[in-house]
């Protein structure tokens, strides 16, 4: 079930929202690509973390996980209100997550405003509720900043995107830039889902828009 208004996808209100459950889901112990590397904290002293939504999952998590700079990946849930979600939960929109990627850096080699970029870059951020053929809230774009420092940088950031966008003649950037809340991981069969151990050939129908972010600005976070 989806939620629409006007005729596209909306994230559904917190009180029609799906109770969840308790539990999470279970977590595999090692990255499928870093197999000396886990999937939750505790990280390396000095590594932070970001999240984004630009679409499905799979696609995403590869983008993240063959930046150089990367210390680990997992995709998940998040912006909504189902504690716990599954799969299914999120997909039926009953739930207000998107699909997103948890990213653990090293901003010593890897800036934030990079992954920025990369993320920018990566996908259309002018679509709304969708990717592609991909259509609904799970699919939306999202940048979820961990703190104040994140904020301001996606926020600028977005704003040096916009420009570039309009120079090209491309549409308005609909990416929510929102706090990180609750980050739910997903399935094991999910994570590192387009690796070489898993799905070497699978499906990916991320996009960007062609048009390059700009890099190297004196923003908050570095």
């Amino acid at each position: 079930m989806v939620w629409f208004g006007r005729g596209k996808p909306q994230v559904v209100p917190t009180s029609d929202a799906l109770p969840g459950r308790l539990e999470p889901l279970p977590v595999p112990a090692a990255h499928a690509v870093f197999t000396d590397r886990q999937l939750r904290p505790p990280f390396p002293s000095g590594c932070r973390t970001a999240t984004f939504g630009l679409g499905c999952f799979w696609g995403a998590e590869r983008l993240f996980w063959r930046t150089p700079g990367v210390w680990t990946t997992a995709v998940g849930y998040s912006g909504g209100t189902t504690p716990n979600p599954t799969y299914e939960e999120v997909c039926s929109g009953r739930t207000g997550h998107a699909e997103v990627v948890l990213v653990v850096f090293d901003p010593a080699s890897l800036p934030f405003q990079e992954l920025l970029r990369v993320f920018w870059e990566g996908h259309d951020p002018t679509q709304g509720m969708r990717q592609g053929a991909d259509i609904g809230t799970q699919y939306r774009s999202m940048v979820l900043y961990a703190d104040e420092g994140q904020r301001i940088t996606a926020e600028a950031s977005a704003a040096v995107y916009q420009r570039a966008l309009n120079e090209a003649g491309r549409g308005t950037i609909t990416t929510e830039l929102a706090p990180l809340g609750e980050f739910y991981y997903a399935e094991d069969y999910h994570q590192q889902y387009l690796s070489d151990a898993k799905n070497p050939y699978g499906y990916c129908g991320l996009g960007g828009t062609g048009v390059s972010c700009p890099v190297g600005l004196k923003l908050a976070e570095q």
